[in-house]
């Protein structure tokens, strides 16, 4: 599987909930930057770190939070971006807009994981402190 195939599953299994092909896809040692000023922000490492601030997310969303698309991947060696759409409800907020997920696959691992928001005032406000 190459790099953007990889991408492509890891988008699919994070839209379908698939938390078998995620595990078998992210590194147990990811580093995860997480955007903005909020109660997620910050270097989160390893998916015992990872896994329960997503789960947590989706606490804080009543599981609303989601990629409602996927549309372009692009690689550069060992990364991939790929422009994304995102939404959910909490907060009061109704949040959708665009940002970017930038990987980086290492032995057919995700092993880093970028995020990036075109809102992101909004998307803190969303998650809150």
């Amino acid at each position: 599987m190459n790099n953007i195939d990889i991408a492509k599953t890891y988008i699919k299994a994070v839209q379908f909930g698939d938390q078998a092909t995620l595990g078998s896809i992210i590194s147990p040692d990811v580093v995860w930057h997480q955007p903005g000023d909020n109660q997620f922000s910050g270097i989160h490492r390893g998916m015992a770190a990872v896994g329960p601030m997503l789960g947590k997310m989706m606490e804080v969303s009543k599981g609303t939070f989601a990629i409602t698309r996927a549309d372009h991947y692009m690689a550069n060696g060992d990364w991939v971006a790929i422009t994304v759409e995102f939404s959910g409800e909490a907060n009061d907020i109704k949040l959708k807009q665009p940002g970017v997920d930038l990987i980086r696959i290492e032995g057919g691992k995700i092993v880093e994981v970028w995020l990036y928001s075109s809102n992101q005032a909004q998307e803190d406000a969303f998650w809150g402190q």
